[in-house]
């Protein structure tokens, strides 16, 4: 039985409808429900099958009505009820997730398939090169050809995330590299073809770094933002990974071709998924806005000036600041090494340990792997130093240090004739370069401690001049290796001077204390 409460428009009483559903004469069973609702009786509409009394009473009548409702049809209300939310459920498991969370992880997904494509030509490059003849210088400026478009794209990918915000960006972003990467098979004998699709592909990544940076400025408080940084960018680790691990099977069992195919259409896929992600900028802001307390204290900036023209940039008083030049610089440093180890590190085993491609692809997996276990460890010692009072600046100094310390070490051992097996020396460049990954508690936050409003044109300037290692570091190390054939002298040599270096500047003239670039200008 279904209870309906009908309110007339012109008198107090009310009129309840008695709906009676059963069933054919032959079934032995009733099906009785009970549901309450309210509506004026011009909406009623008629249906067959279907046995209905209307009562109008007054209020008393209501009320005793009321009073003598069975406990178990009360039980059957809460039994329906109960039904429908298990029916319902919360499918998928993110959709309750504030927008903010949705669009870091999605973002952080993006990262992922970023660095697989990027890392797919690392693998495919050995019989790339055995295909058509290459050397190693020529292997060099194909790897390099990457880093031209990456480091175009930094600026205009910062000026498109203030005006436009992070998620149109992005999302423009991973269609055009995915595209790029599929179109890599038709144009790989004809090298000027190659050449431009892999520079399609960094212009794609390139303005990725900035619609996230935006992202993350205008949604997270300053006390969350080592976790968000980490995991947004440590999706480039964890892509790394992915890509390492698969595609030295598939270029076997399925040719070099298969890696460009299959990467580029994951990142369409996600295209197309992100766009069934409700909601833009306006809610995202709505949701971050904080309330009271520490949070409130994050945010110096408001939406509005967010959206501020381009041509109010402050431009001098980024280049007046000591800071930002010392996040420039330690961007380069960080970068050589990091660029010219993600090239080069399965040439270099393949050739060094001797192994085959699927053996020197999976040994190169190991420094990114392990990137994501210390990226975990890093963001959360910076925000719980942050939360207990340190000084951010002094919290974002000791995990750059970590950064570039540790790999500078590794390198030198390596580089050394101590006469080590090659396996500990796959350990050594593991440990260093997976601490490497606390500088996404050091530089990478830096730019939105400065300021949440130019975080995204900052990271742009930063990123522009920490793309030219990739330009020039991987070519030289090809070039070097042809003339020398020195690993020590074409790969490790230039990574520790850039790493020492890059310390003492960071530490002499670093700093994450806010800054109002627009008053300064």
């Amino acid at each position: 039985m279904v209870i309906f409460t009908l309110k007339p428009h012109h008198n107090n009483k009310s009129c309840f409808f008695h709906q009676i559903h059963t069933t054919h004469s032959h079934n032995p069973f009733i099906k009785t429900s009970f549901q309450r609702f309210h509506f004026t009786p011009s909406k009623l509409i008629h249906r067959p099958k279907q046995h209905r009394i209307v009562v109008c009473s007054t209020q008393q009548d209501i009320k005793e009505t009321h009073n003598k409702v069975s406990k178990s049809e009360l039980n059957a209300f809460t039994d329906l009820d109960d039904l429908e939310q298990q029916q319902s459920g919360n499918w998928p498991p993110w959709k309750d997730l504030p927008l903010r969370y949705k669009l870091i992880g999605t973002t952080s997904l993006a990262f992922v398939i970023c660095n697989m494509d990027k890392v797919n030509l690392s693998v495919a490059i050995i019989p790339l090169s055995h295909q058509f003849g290459w050397n190693s210088s020529t292997a060099g400026l194909v790897q390099s050809s990457f880093f031209w478009g990456y480091a175009l794209s930094q600026l205009p990918g910062g000026w498109l995330a203030k005006i436009f915000g992070g998620r149109k960006v992005l999302e423009v972003g991973v269609l055009v590299w995915s595209v790029a990467t599929a179109l890599v098979p038709f144009l790989a004998g004809n090298l000027p073809g190659l050449l431009l699709t892999r520079i399609l592909v960094g212009i794609g990544e390139g303005v990725s770094p900035s619609a996230a940076t935006d992202l993350i400025a205008r949604s997270i408080p300053l006390e969350e933002r080592s976790r968000a940084v980490a995991f947004v960018f440590g999706g480039l680790s964890v892509g790394s990974v992915m890509g390492l691990l698969f595609a030295p099977p598939l270029i076997q069992n399925l040719g070099w071709e298969s890696v460009f195919y299959i990467f580029g259409i994951l990142g369409i896929a996600w295209f197309l998924g992100f766009q069934l992600l409700e909601g833009g900028e306006t809610q995202l802001a709505a949701e971050s806005r904080p309330s009271k307390g520490k949070t409130a204290q994050s945010w110096k900036t408001s939406l509005k000036e967010l959206n501020s023209s381009l041509k109010d940039i402050p431009w001098k008083a980024f280049f007046r600041s000591r800071a930002v030049w010392a996040m420039i610089y330690a961007h380069f440093c960080g970068s050589w090494g990091h660029y010219t180890c993600l090239s080069w590190l399965p040439t270099y085993f393949s050739e060094e340990l001797n192994l085959n491609l699927t053996e020197a692809a999976w040994v190169s997996i190991l420094p990114p792997l392990a990137s994501i276990f210390v990226t975990s460890i890093a963001s959360q010692l910076a925000d719980n130093l942050i939360s207990k009072g340190v000084e951010t600046t002094t919290v974002r100094k000791i995990c750059q240090s970590i950064a570039f310390l540790s790999p500078a070490f590794c390198m030198t051992l390596s580089s050394l004739d101590l006469g080590l097996p090659p396996w500990e020396m796959v350990g050594l460049l593991t440990g260093g370069l997976a601490l490497s990954s606390f500088a996404l508690s050091g530089l990478y936050c830096t730019h939105q401690d400065m300021s949440p409003e130019y975080a995204s044109i900052l990271l742009g300037i930063t990123n522009t001049v920490g793309a030219v290692p990739g330009i020039v570091g991987v070519a030289l190390t090809g070039y070097l290796l042809d003339t020398t054939h020195s690993w020590s002298i074409s790969l490790y040599a230039p990574s520790i001077f850039f790493y020492l270096s890059g310390t003492a500047v960071w530490l002499a003239f670093a700093s994450s204390k806010p800054q109002s670039f627009s008053e300064e200008n």
